[in-house]
């Protein structure tokens, strides 16, 4: 019986491109346990006597919702399997400063044992400034390249990568059972707008050691060639500024530190000032500008409310808002919410990012708007290099297969269309079909000195967090807030006495509906059902619960009958 085995769980990111959250767990045949002290056993591993030994946790992200998904702010990784182990979690890994790799650790840093956080110099001021927001300080630590640092089993070294924001780090992950290379996302950019290009070194050094399994961003997998460098979009915004007659407006995602930093050089160099818009936008140009990550003259910089005494011609906005979403700076914009600022005809708005898989129909909508406002808009499906992706192009994944060489592939940050494309590319260089897994989230891969497997499925379920709280917006309250947008609600006030006899008229209330000139026949017929159900009953004791379920029912035929929508129906019943 061999003296280790590994397992990777992933909690989120695997197939939904957000939400990032990767488990690596060493266990220990039980033959050790007395090298090791105070080991508890894993009831999970009872069966084959192994105790988990150590866990790492690489990343702790947030996903974005759908749009059925109503209400919901944003999605977090589901960490229930975590909660009975937390003496075992060594550390977390933040690999980059993206919402959808940092920003659910917060909520969770308690529940897992506040275990310390190793990271790069910008996502080190970018989570301590969500854990301020958690009254919350976490033990955070910067880390150094080249240098091998040591969690229990596990010894890792930061291999520095490029994407679109500076301190992006891939992972040399050394265990007992083999080395895994942990990619999340990167492309290979050659001439970064900031900070250096990718370690070529560290990583074909890293091959060189041997890899067991290549775990890699697949988003780009079906796009040809190179990934462009981010340094051309800053080219871009040169050219289309010296074009702009009217405030010149860029919107992408508000930890995008390199193509922000290229925005505010444009503004410099043609004499704009720069105003940043959304809360998120402000704290993290703040963040990065005392790291001094975005350098920006103090002349340039100027707030909200000094907007309207400048020409439009000398305004260079920068926004939040690029994934369409609703209460973001940009949406509201595009609905004349912002006191200081109206778009207007002569205006450029450019969106300098994709959608996310799934946020298509909120982006293209949001475009719509500001289109009507009579500003000319620029997005990547119509005008190139206006974004550079921050993910590798089939070429930068080939290199990356090249350099690392593995025994085994695991596709990560894609949706199953990219991971089959991954797939496809993985068999075009020569590598065996049934050497990459194309997991779902919660299925687990062991790795052995012999032989690597699917293990079992690890229950999991999306975590909703809304303004009131998280993990309280099941999938009852999505249909009821879905049916209340798209049907409206209507409420019957009745009031009865101990058997259930109406002691005044019924009182019938709506809310989206419909229009106020139907509603008096339409509550006349409902009046009527009411009272027909209301007749004496022959039980001494009445059941109110029962007679609920029943107005509701009967209410909601009726509305469907008379008008074929089906409104939210609710009955409140006052004894006296």
């Amino acid at each position: 019986m061999e003296k280790y085995k590994l397992r990777l769980i992933p909690l989120g990111g695997i197939r939904g491109v957000t939400k990032n959250m990767y488990v690596y767990e060493i266990y220990i045949n039980k033959n050790q346990k007395s090298k090791i002290k105070n080991q508890k056993l894993d009831n999970n591993f009872n069966k084959n006597d192994y105790y988990l030994q150590d866990i790492l946790i690489i990343d702790c992200g947030i996903g974005f919702p759908q749009a059925k998904e109503l209400g919901v702010d944003f999605v977090i990784p589901d960490i229930s399997y975590l909660k009975d182990k937390t003496d075992k979690i060594r550390a977390v890994i933040l690999t980059h400063g993206h919402e959808d790799h940092i920003s659910a650790l917060p909520f969770y840093y308690q529940l897992l044992g506040r275990p310390p956080i190793f990271t790069g110099k910008l996502t080190k001021a970018l989570i301590e400034n969500k854990f301020k927001e958690f009254s919350e300080k976490g033990i955070i630590n910067e880390v150094q390249t080249r240098k091998t640092y040591y969690f229990g089993g596990f010894a890792l070294e930061f291999i520095r990568l490029t994407h679109s924001i500076p301190d992006t780090f891939h992972l040399l992950i050394k265990t007992p059972i083999g080395n895994l290379y942990h990619g999340t996302d990167f492309k290979l950019d050659l001439t970064p707008p900031y900070g250096l290009p990718p370690d070529f070194y560290a990583i074909n050094k890293a091959g060189q050691e041997k890899i067991l399994c290549l775990l890699s961003d697949c988003l780009g997998a079906e796009r040809e060639g190179l990934t462009l460098s981010e340094s051309v979009v800053g080219e871009r915004f040169e050219e289309e500024m010296r074009r702009t007659q009217g405030k010149f407006i860029m919107t992408t995602f508000s930890s995008n530190i390199s193509r922000i930093r290229q925005c505010v050089q444009a503004a410099i160099k043609f004499n704009r000032k720069i105003c940043f818009l959304g809360r998120s936008m402000k704290e993290n140009t703040t963040l990065a500008s005392e790291i001094g990550y975005l350098g920006i003259p103090p002349q340039f910089l100027v707030k909200e409310d000094e907007l309207k005494r400048l020409p439009p011609k000398k305004i260079c906005l920068i926004v939040a808002g690029s994934q369409g979403q609703y209460d973001s700076a940009l949406a509201k914009l595009s609905r004349d919410q912002n006191h200081y600022v109206k778009i207007t005809a002569g205006d450029k708005i450019i969106f300098s990012s994709d959608p996310i898989p799934g946020n298509e129909e909120e982006v293209y909508g949001l475009i719509e708007e500001l289109i009507e406002k009579g500003a000319e808009v620029f997005y990547p499906d119509i005008a190139d290099q206006l974004h550079a992706s921050g993910h590798a192009n089939q070429e930068d994944l080939k290199f990356l297969i090249r350099f690392v060489n593995p025994e085994y592939f695991i596709p990560i940050g894609g949706t199953l269309r990219h991971q089959r494309q991954y797939q496809n590319l993985v068999v075009s260089l020569g590598y065996p079909k049934n050497k990459v897994f194309l997991l779902a989230e919660g299925e687990t891969v062991w790795f052995l000195k012999d032989r690597v497997y699917q293990g079992e499925i690890i229950e999991t379920k999306n975590i909703y967090v809304d303004a009131y709280g998280v993990g309280d917006v099941g999938n009852l309250v999505l249909r009821d807030r879905k049916t209340l947008s798209l049907e409206g609600i209507v409420m019957a006030v009745l009031v009865v006495d101990n058997q259930g006899r109406l002691m005044v008229a019924p009182k019938i209330i709506s809310r989206g509906f419909v229009f106020e000139k139907e509603e008096k026949l339409l509550y006349y017929k409902a009046k009527n059902t009411i009272e027909k159900i209301l007749k004496p009953k022959k039980e001494k004791i009445f059941n109110f619960e029962r007679l609920k379920r029943e107005l509701i029912n009967n209410l909601e035929e009726l509305f469907f009958e008379e008008t074929g929508r089906k409104p939210l129906v609710l009955a409140e019943i006052i004894q006296v």
